[in-house]
């Protein structure tokens, strides 16, 4: 009897073990990792390419040579002569002749790199603030004559003066920028300082520089776009990461108008002479004397770090 005893309990461990053994095991927590919310936050570089389209207009500024037998007319082209004194009798021949600014016709294709750092306040969707400064080529070229005139063929001597803008190849901006994001998606504007550079040829030695020799400008620029950060996934996104985004800004661009010289009249050409040129003025005011273009262009940036 004391054996079957012992033999039942023994049983009875065994199969309790054994029932033990095929209980499910306690799975351990889930860990939660949370998806990451994109952030405009962080430094960015990239280049750009574009049109960009003159806005000036100094249609105002030609003018009317009167007959040395009539008074000269307001208009009448002035000489400055190398005493210092000023004359308009003669200037251009015997006979009248004329200068006439067209309406803004320089334009051309525009391209360079950008860098910038941009602030956003709360990520996923807030306000974004940040700064961007970029160096631009610019191709006007000079190709367009902004002016028709006959002063050329009355006096060959006579050099006109063109547009400012169909003497520049360079020019760079340094800007502010303010927008609000919506997760991958930024609507900003922006605007700051602007300047700009071109050769040193006769052309630009004496045209509309302010009367100077001096081939670099000062201004400002501003405007607005959007941009776009691409997802991961996205085949245009070839760095594999969240941190290339696509642009498109518009950006006017302005610069000092042409009303310093010592005069006060607007400079529109000069005579060639063994001594270099010697500049002409239009004896009308000054009315309207921008210089002044408008950029439309498209950017890819990298932002350095995801997220």
């Amino acid at each position: 009897m004391k054996k079957l005893a012992t033999s039942l309990a023994m049983f009875t461990a065994l199969t309790a073990a054994a029932t033990a053994a095929d209980l499910p095991r306690r799975a351990p927590p889930p860990v939660f990792t949370p998806v990451p919310v994109f952030t405009w936050t962080g430094f960015y570089a990239g280049f750009n390419a574009g049109y960009g389209f003159d806005a000036s207009d100094r249609r105002s500024n030609g003018f009317t040579q009167s007959s040395p037998l009539l008074p000269p007319n307001a208009a009448s082209p002035i000489v400055q002569l190398p005493n210092g004194g000023f004359t308009t009798a003669g200037v251009l021949g015997p006979v009248g002749s004329t200068l006439t600014y067209n309406s803004g016709n320089n334009e051309g294709f525009t391209g360079g790199g950008q860098i910038g750092y941009n602030w956003q306040l709360t990520p996923g969707s807030g306000v974004v603030i940040g700064f961007e400064a970029d160096a631009q080529y610019l191709d006007f070229g000079g190709r367009r004559s902004r002016f028709t005139t006959n002063a050329l063929t009355i006096n060959p001597a006579f050099v006109p003066v063109d547009s400012v803008l169909s003497t520049l190849d360079f020019f760079g901006t340094v800007r502010g920028r303010l927008g609000y994001a919506f997760d991958r998606v930024l609507f900003y504007g922006t605007g700051g300082f602007a300047y700009a550079t071109g050769d040193r040829g006769a052309r630009v030695a004496f045209t509309n520089f302010n009367n100077r020799n001096d081939d670099f400008l000062t201004g400002w620029a501003a405007g607005g776009g959007v941009e776009y950060a691409l997802p991961t996934d996205s085949f245009l996104n070839f760095f594999r990461s969240s941190a290339v985004t696509l642009k498109v800004e518009g950006l006017y661009v302005q610069f000092d108008r042409n009303n310093r010289n010592a005069v006060g009249l607007p400079l529109v050409g000069g005579f060639q002479t063994a001594n270099g040129l010697i500049p002409v003025f239009s004896g009308g005011p000054l009315r309207r004397d921008d210089n002044s273009f408008a950029v439309v262009r498209a950017g890819l940036n990298y932002k350095f770090g995801s997220y």
